[in-house]
């Protein structure tokens, strides 16, 4: 591990008001998004929509660092460019997520715990070969009747550190995800409460595993009711209650913190950003940026739809959205960017 590798890296990620696409859908996940608008489920159809994305002209200038799926970076362009030495060369950072997914925790109704470590050590130096320099591995915790449970907590929070100290001993920046899921019927104060409980053990983890903090990224989610909670709270409020409980939990040493969408609306999504980093700004020792994933690429995907006639309206879509979230990095942001 070199330490000034890992610290500079990090750096990058999260340098020049830029952000995180997340394009790091399972196979079966992506397949479910083309089915819902009628594209091929295909290995070929998710090529060319991943070269969509990564042809991208401009992404470069709103997004620092890309997540890969392992069939992601394997696959190349029509004209056998790898899709992480197509990135590197927009100036984006190639990163891959290595979790093999959330799975029901044994004795723990409703909770999972996410797997992966077999082999990992393995599949990170290949990955390393392959021209990735940050990984991603997700947590999942549901907030629902008697959950999550302290042991819930406690093991993902551990595995999250285990995994993020394997990447650091193979020269990769850690993504730690740990995700309070918006499903269900919680109110505000109640996510407020688990993801501050959340925090305190993935960091309490991290120091065990003697992870260095400046040379990782959290992704956490933002704090937010519950989807099919009857209060919904205000964009500040949300913004509120979201840089709160980071500024409880989160150390300094860590660079940045870049949030994962979650499935809230594309538009929602900046303006919670934005907000944040307005009323927030001089009282923040990390950077606040974004990691999303559909909250940029479904308008492009709705336009696309497996039509290469459609492959630069759809380009410009994304665009506009990877802009709008550097902008809501900004504060710049706005209602009004959305008529342009």
């Amino acid at each position: 591990m070199n330490p000034q590798i890992l610290i500079d890296t990090a750096s990058q990620l999260v340098a020049d008001h830029k952000g995180l696409l997340a394009m790091d859908e399972s196979d079966p996940t992506c397949n479910k998004r083309f089915a819902k608008l009628g594209i091929p489920q295909t290995a070929d159809a998710r090529r060319a929509y991943r070269e969509l994305i990564v042809t991208a002209p401009g992404l470069g200038e709103s997004i620092s660092g890309a997540i890969l799926y392992d069939e992601t970076i394997r696959q190349q362009k029509k004209d056998g460019t790898p899709f992480a030495k197509a990135l590197a060369a927009a100036g984006i950072v190639p990163g891959i997520k290595v979790d093999t997914g959330a799975k029901d925790m044994a004795a723990h109704p409703g909770e999972k715990i996410t797997e992966g470590l077999d082999g990992l050590r393995e599949r990170l130096a290949e990955y390393f070969q392959m021209g990735a320099r940050f990984a991603k591995w997700r947590a999942v915790i549901t907030i629902g009747e008697n959950i999550p449970s302290r042991s819930c907590l406690e093991a993902n929070a551990q595995t999250l550190a285990r995994y993020a100290a394997l990447c650091q001993e193979a020269g990769l920046v850690p993504i730690v995800e740990p995700e309070v899921l918006m499903d269900g019927a919680h109110t505000l104060e109640q996510c407020r409460r688990v993801t501050e409980e959340t925090l305190r053990n993935v960091f309490i983890q991290l120091n065990c595993q003697r992870v260095l903090l400046e040379g990782m990224i959290l992704k956490p989610n933002m704090v937010l009711p519950g989807l099919d909670c009857p209060t919904q709270e205000s964009v500040d409020e949300v913004a509120d209650a979201t840089v709160k409980t980071l500024l409880r939990t989160v150390p300094a040493a860590v660079p940045g913190i870049a949030f994962l969408s979650g499935g809230q609306p594309s538009e929602l999504a900046s303006a919670r950003l934005n907000a944040m980093n307005v009323r927030f700004k001089s009282r923040m020792p990390w950077a606040l940026t974004f990691s999303f994933s559909r909250a940029i690429q479904q308008p492009a995907l709705e336009i696309w739809q497996g039509q290469e006639a459609k492959v630069k309206s759809a380009q410009q879509a994304l665009i506009h959205r990877a802009q709008c979230n550097r902008a809501a990095r900004l504060g710049a942001y706005s209602a009004a960017m959305e008529g342009t």
